[in-house]
């Protein structure tokens, strides 16, 4: 693909991705977790009474230290800096994308199609993964780094494919493992020397487990989680597949079925490449996987919980993608004749762009007319104006706030205001997964707040003297003494 033409494909991917996603947001979703893990890395002393919740998942990370050495010497803002990070990831999923569909397809306007059908955003099921993050989150940018590396594998190029995973694994571990369980067995059937380096290295892998095993490194690890744990993590639907309805068991093995349809139909028409078959046997290593694990998710053993094993979906899902497009718009081994025409992969290609951009459209004009295609800092509002004044009390003040602040407001007391906050039901209860002592914090003070809309004054200083807290954030006019006040929110002084 010419590289002007790459270039303006990358811009209106972005566009298009974007708007199908809603906008780009600053401070949303997962990024509760993300801006102030980064912000604590930056600063050790931010965060006092929260540093231990944000350690739960940040202890296994490598990207905030390397995003808060950025921050540090960069003089960028976190708001710029995570936007920059955004970009980055559409870049590395678009040029993923035109790499990989520049080599299975022999249509340009197929690898448009690919393009297109990528940015119609849409959840996975019962795996709480979405195709596609309209926000920086580290594993969209490992995404990206893992179809560069399934691009290699489609080109034999196996060193680089190796690298690009390790590279991910840096970003986002998770992420990475599942690209090297794909890539991983489609590199031992197409390259001798990999087939050759996997006896060694699985009898290292084993020695080391068992020398974690034999040093205790592992125990907590292993450990069943009792039903504190449980009750602490027990609106995440997505970490036990045995609880899922038949529907989606029957969605998201449909994925591989699919995946396999294409690959025999293009078997029998003469299409399908040696390279294509290992990348299809990987993605059936990855639901393998699934199930061998299952039963010790089932049984509540902590590691296998902890990796969220149910997302190997969102590869797999991607991978049948592609070969179901393949057949779709190229079905017949003719279309790589030369001279050969065909007017099937402009249509498809026609029909899914005008479809991308149709449901953008859609989304930013009707369904959310209110937001900015990208906000690159969190919009103004009445509950930013109130982060604004937290964010100017001394470090270790701590906020009393509605738990389910984040997901009602847009953006969470400690991404916004950079404070320790007494709950925050979503990011609080997904981070109870890696840690017993961070599920008790939860269902402790998930019991102890109660109802947020029934809090009384008396109640509010009951917490505040239990827990340190010093303001509380509500709409509600209560009889104590006022330190902030905007058209919506009311900031009460609770410390004496």
């Amino acid at each position: 693909m010419p590289l002007p033409l790459a270039l303006a494909g990358a811009v209106i991917f972005a566009l298009v991705a974007t708007a199908n996603g809603a906008g780009y947001r600053y401070g949303a979703a997962d990024q509760a977790f993300y801006i102030p893990v980064v912000l604590h890395a930056a600063e050790p002393g931010a965060f006092p009474h929260d540093g231990a919740l944000l350690d739960a998942q940040g202890r296994h990370m490598v990207l905030d230290e390397i995003l808060a050495a950025l921050l540090r010497t960069s003089g960028l803002s976190v708001e710029v800096l995570f936007f920059a990070g955004y970009l980055l990831s559409l870049a590395a999923i678009w040029a993923g994308l035109a790499l990989i569909g520049s080599r299975i397809y022999r249509s340009p306007w197929v690898v448009a199609a690919l393009g297109a059908a990528f940015t119609l955003r849409h959840r996975i099921p019962r795996t709480s993964a979405n195709s596609f993050e309209p926000y920086f989150h580290p594993r969209m940018l490992a995404f990206g780094i893992g179809l560069l590396a399934t691009a290699a594998v489609l080109r034999r190029r196996s060193w680089l494919a190796v690298a690009l995973v390790a590279v991910a694994a840096v970003v986002h571990t998770t992420t990475a493992v599942w690209f090297a369980v794909l890539l991983g067995v489609a590199l031992a059937i197409l390259d001798r020397r990999m087939r050759a380096l996997a006896a060694p290295a699985a009898i290292l892998g084993v020695a080391a487990g068992l020398w974690a095993l034999a040093t205790g490194r592992v125990g907590p690890a292993l450990a069943s989680m009792d039903a504190a744990w449980l009750q602490a993590v027990a609106t995440k639907d997505s970490l036990f597949p045995t609880g899922w309805p038949a529907w989606a068991w029957g969605c998201n093995l449909a994925f591989l079925g699919l995946l396999w349809g294409a690959h025999h139909r293009r078997v029998r028409n003469g299409v399908a490449t040696a390279e294509d078959g290992a990348l299809v046997w990987g993605a059936t290593a990855l639901v393998a996987l699934f199930l061998i694990t299952l039963p010790l998710v089932a049984a509540g053993t902590a590691l296998p919980v902890q990796l969220q094993i149910s997302r190997v979906f969102w590869l797999v899902d991607f991978v049948a993608l592609v070969y179901v497009l393949a057949v779709i718009a190229e079905p017949h081994a003719v279309a790589a004749v030369p001279g050969r025409k065909t007017h099937r992969s402009r249509i498809v290609a026609a029909v899914l762009m005008a479809f991308a951009v149709g449901r953008g459209a859609y989304v930013m004009l009707v369904e959310r007319p209110e937001r900015s295609l990208f906000a690159v800092h969190a919009p103004d509002s009445a509950w930013e104006d109130a982060m604004r004044w937290i964010i100017r009390q001394p470090p270790d003040a701590q906020v009393l706030a509605d738990p389910g602040h984040a997901w009602k407001h847009g953006t969470s007391v400690r991404a916004a205001g950079v404070h320790d906050v007494f709950l925050e039901e979503v990011k609080d209860s997904a981070l109870a997964i890696y840690s017993r002592d961070v599920a008790s914090r939860v269902v402790e003070r998930t019991a102890a707040i109660g109802d947020f809309s029934a809090l009384t004054p008396g109640r509010a200083r009951d917490l505040a003297r239990q827990y340190d807290l010093d303001y509380l954030i509500t709409e509600a006019d209560l009889a104590l003494p006022v330190a902030y006040r905007n058209d919506q929110f009311r900031i009460y002084a609770l410390a004496p």
